[in-house]
């Protein structure tokens, strides 16, 4: 969209204006990301992944073991809304888990990945 702002009619009819993403140029390559910095995004880690049946699964009791599709030291995936983005290692820090990251997906791979 070449213009700076959309109008666009709400629920009762009236013109409500929104702010274009881009900055006034409307050639900007720039894409003002201030506006979703502080969007909540959901990140989790993977350690790996298993198929089993439900008829499995329902006997699964305290002790259970699964195995996963993983060698031990394997990296784990990390995703933000289900999109990798990183691989890493498990850290403790202070009686907790972390993750240290030891390979982020380039944001141009990401980007290619989504289409």
């Amino acid at each position: 969209m070449n213009q700076s702002t959309e109008a666009v009619a709400d629920d009762v009819g009236e013109r409500v204006q929104f702010d274009s993403l881009r900055g006034g140029n409307a050639g900007a390559a720039e894409v003002n990301l201030d506006m979703i910095l502080d969007v909540p995004v959901t990140l989790a880690m993977e350690v790996g992944r298993t198929r089993i049946s439900i008829r499995n699964l329902l006997q699964l009791n305290q002790g259970s073991v699964v195995e996963l599709d993983r060698a031990a030291g394997e990296p784990l995936d990390v995703f933000v809304n289900g999109t990798l983005v990183a691989h890493g290692e498990v850290v403790v820090i202070n009686e907790k888990f972390g993750i240290r990251l030891t390979d982020v997906i380039s944001p141009a791979e990401r980007v290619r990945k989504l289409r």
